[in-house]
């Protein structure tokens, strides 16, 4: 599975003043409401019920919060890019600026796993993150998030 399969050139977000983590979560859940015209409220219920059974935020300035929605009909993707760093209660206790937020179906086990492991694997390619980093422009976020594995965005 690769990214570009599941996230949308509109679900890519360069996000300034979000202070918090709820703040993020309100502002994914509505991106996710866009994209899959599941209720706002039920998707923000979703990710904050997933989080509260321990954190996301996986080290590094990243987090995956995720989480599952029965009738959903395929995993979906939101990248945020935040401008400050917000405090996310991650395993190595440093704020997070780079976020993909996965959705998938109830009983997509596989698909779930595959998701969760190909982000948090992009993500952990220090070239990527410094270029996700290092760029404001949603096009140009999409671009290096959805670029072939073997290939890196060249800026």
């Amino acid at each position: 599975m690769e990214l570009a399969d599941i996230l949308a050139k509109h679900a890519v977000l360069s996000c300034t003043g979000v202070a918090n983590k709820s703040q993020l979560f309100e502002t994914l859940a509505k991106t996710a409401s866009e994209l899959t015209a599941f209720p706002q409220d039920q998707i923000l219920a979703t990710l904050t019920g997933r989080e509260e059974l321990g954190s996301t935020g996986l080290g590094n300035g990243i987090a995956i919060p995720h989480g599952k929605l029965q009738g959903l009909k395929s995993v979906t993707a939101v990248f945020a890019r935040l401008d400050q760093p917000i405090d996310f209660d991650a395993v190595d206790d440093q704020p997070v600026d780079l976020v993909v937020m996965l959705l998938a179906p109830v009983g997509a086990g596989a698909d779930h796993l595959k998701a969760l492991s190909r982000v948090a694997r992009l993500l952990r390619t220090e070239s990527i993150t410094d270029q996700l980093r290092a760029e404001t422009d949603p096009v140009r976020l999409h671009a290096i998030l959805t670029a072939p594995v073997r290939t890196t965005y060249a800026a």
